[in-house]
């Protein structure tokens, strides 16, 4: 018996939102896959080739794309194959940049169920075997389309030998096979296979590009989104398009479960766990001024709320990077890249602060952020991070503190007064003020004067901009700079002694023992042996106990081997001279003395007493430590001086006689 007819109370009810979606649920990155080049969104300089390559049918027969996660490789890759095997709607249609998506190779592409499209991911089959089945395949004319693409996945994860295995087939493949490559890790993949395929590297996404993106598949879904909202999700997703379109997958879930009329950046904050950005400029404008107190309550306030205390470091760092752009690039502060609170808040700050403070922050949040990760507790680690941030933003610059100590009387900055005034005008002008002082300043530059009138320096600082300090020596130090007569290169006749200069002190001598790379003698000669006499060509020298024997035997054997018969090495028990060690260890104790008693320093050490003093360095000092020789020619260049060198000189240039050199001016003192 037929069962009684259903009545309309009993009939189904309308579909509803939720009954649309009774099926298998796609989230949007496959929902929202691009079928086209078209649909490829920033990486417009790949499709442009390849739409021009397939109008000149030159498409190559293997490709490697390159990028980061989720710009669109695997999504090129299809394209790409459902473009060569598209038969067009009629079924008489060749390869084309733009395939029509009806006819069956097409269909069966996007569907994954081609049998001349293979797809394989490198990650779970990585060995010979997984390639030679490739290998076997490539002989075959494909079964349904036009050409046989192989699509290879995340392709740095093959082993050497699948490597190797594919070189022969990849390099001359069938003229009906396409291998298309995808990875993430270039680097990783053989030179020779990289110079055996065309190479396009996909670019991460800009992210206005991506608010643009995600606001157009956000209207599809009849959702709103804020666009502070669309703002956190395309700058979380870091110029990927799928890691952004998860989040806003996410974001659509969340808004819908509240049923709010538009999904607002509170809510993506607290479901990326960020804190708000509002926030994160309240902290960081506390932090610059430096009160402590009010930073760890706001830090305190979003920790209770759920944010992660060392994520919102990064969000610290992330905020100095745009003020500091904002400082470099003013256009930016009318661009649509960043948030209008972003631009507004942030050019405020660009405004107060300085280049020098906003770096010192940098730095300190990013050892913070590593500190923060190894630490057990973070949240302890955070603080401390933000106490010692508020911290040091009360301390001026390393350019700010010499300018303050210069302007600073001449009887402080000796050191007659520790700070009287000084400390409430150090804070103040590090929160921005700009100091006019002049470099001349009254405080003096070096010790007391000679007594003859001479108010030259005794030793200059300089202040580099890391925050060091670099010692010069001025002109009346301890020694005077001498003038090093030039060794004129020797006649060409003599060319023995053009390739070694004659030896005219001890120094030298011992400076010619290193360049022959006697590395042993050499430190023996500089630590252990000490001078008594040199007068050419006899050099009496004093080895020290506990020196290896015959030191001088192997130092004559040298100097026999290179100035034949010049040189007599002796030794004797005279004290003799200090070794070359000892003389430059004298010379820097004396610079380290003068440093100490720079007024500048003393100033600086008054008002920081636990700073410590690094060793001077002065650059007019050799090797050994010691101030330049004063040397004087050899006697042989009195008589016979040496021949102009013209090895530099053109080959048909004429050479001046003694009219043409006065004319040029050698006739005068320069």
């Amino acid at each position: 018996m037929a069962p009684p007819p259903q009545k309309p109370s009993d009939a189904t009810p309308a579909p509803s939102a939720t009954t649309e979606r009774a099926g298998p649920y796609r989230v949007l990155a496959r929902k929202y896959r691009p079928q086209h080049f078209d649909d490829l969104i920033g990486q417009d300089a790949t499709v442009r080739i390849l739409r021009r390559a397939f109008q000149l049918g030159r498409v190559a027969h293997a490709f490697m794309l390159t990028g980061v996660r989720g710009v669109g490789k695997t999504t090129t890759a299809r394209i790409i194959a459902r473009a060569l095997n598209c038969i067009g709607v009629d079924g008489q249609g060749s390869a084309t940049a733009d395939p029509c998506g009806v006819c069956a190779n097409c269909k069966a592409i996007l569907a994954d169920r081609h049998p001349d499209v293979l797809e394989m991911d490198a990650a779970s089959r990585t060995g010979v075997d997984d390639i030679r089945e490739i290998i076997e395949a490539t002989r075959f004319r494909p079964m349904q389309g036009r050409m046989k693409v192989f699509i290879i996945d995340e392709v740095h994860m093959l082993s050497r030998n699948a490597f190797n295995a594919l070189l022969k087939t990849l390099e001359e493949p069938p003229e009906q096979v396409t291998f298309i490559f995808a990875t993430t890790e270039l680097r990783k993949v053989p030179v020779t296979v990289l110079s055996r395929c065309q190479r396009f590297d996909l670019r991460r996404v800009p992210q206005e590009m991506l608010m643009q993106h995600f606001a157009g598949i956000a209207g599809k879904e009849s959702v709103a989104f804020s666009d502070e909202a669309l703002s956190l999700i395309a700058r979380a997703a870091d110029g990927s398009v799928r890691d952004g379109l998860s989040l806003l997958d996410q974001a659509i879930a969340q808004g819908e479960g509240e049923g709010t009329a538009q999904v607002e950046a509170p809510m993506v904050s607290a479901m990326l766990g960020l804190a708000d950005r509002q926030l994160v400029f309240d902290l960081f404008e506390v932090l610059m001024q430096g009160k402590a107190d009010q930073a760890l309550q706001i830090s305190g306030n979003a920790y209770a709320q759920g944010a992660d205390l060392g994520v919102l470091l990064t969000d610290l760092l992330d905020l100095i990077h745009i003020i500091s752009r904002l400082k470099a690039i003013p256009a930016l502060r009318h661009s649509r890249e960043l948030p209008e609170a972003e631009r507004d808040r942030g050019a405020s700050l660009a405004d107060r602060l300085p280049n020098a403070e906003l770096g010192r922050a940098w730095q300190i949040l990013l050892k913070g952020v590593q500190e923060v990760e190894q630490a057990p507790e973070r949240r302890a680690a955070a603080e401390m991070v933000l106490i010692r941030l508020c911290y040091a933003s009360t301390l001026p610059t390393p350019d700010r503190l010499a300018r303050l100590v210069m302007q600073m009387p001449a009887d402080e900055a000796n050191g007659s007064s520790p700070m009287p005034s000084g400390a409430s005008t150090l804070t103040e002008t590090s929160r921005g003020e700009a100091v006019t002082t002049s470099a001349h300043s009254n405080v003096p530059h070096g010790g007391a004067s000679d007594g003859a009138g001479d108010d030259r320096p005794r030793a200059s600082l300089r202040l580099v901009a890391n925050g060091g300090v670099a010692y010069e020596a001025g002109a009346a130090t301890l020694a005077p700079t001498p003038v090093l007569t030039p060794v004129p290169p020797p006649p060409e006749s003599e060319k023995a002694e053009a390739a070694h200069p004659p030896l005219r002190s001890w120094r030298e001598m011992v400076a010619f023992v290193a360049r022959e790379s006697e590395a042993m003698l050499h430190g023996m000669l500089r630590h252990s042996a000490h001078l008594i006499r040199f007068e050419p060509p006899r050099v009496v020298i004093r080895m020290e106990r506990g020196t290896p024997p015959r030191t001088e035997t192997r130092l004559q054997s040298l100097l026999e081997r290179v100035y034949p018969g010049q040189w007599q090495i002796e030794t004797s028990q005279e004290e003799g001279e200090p070794t070359l060690d000892e003389q430059g260890a004298e010379i820097v104790a004396l610079r380290r003395e003068e440093l100490h008693a720079h007024p500048l320093l003393r100033a600086i050490l008054d008002v920081f007493p636990d700073a410590r003093v690094g060793e001077p360095k002065d650059l007019s000092l050799d090797e050994y430590g010691l101030p330049p020789e004063e040397l004087e020619a050899p006697e042989s260049w009195a008589t016979e001086p040496p021949a102009p060198d013209l090895d530099f000189a053109p080959i048909d240039a004429d050479l001046m006689d003694d009219d043409d050199w006065h004319d040029f001016g050698g006739g005068s003192s320069f």
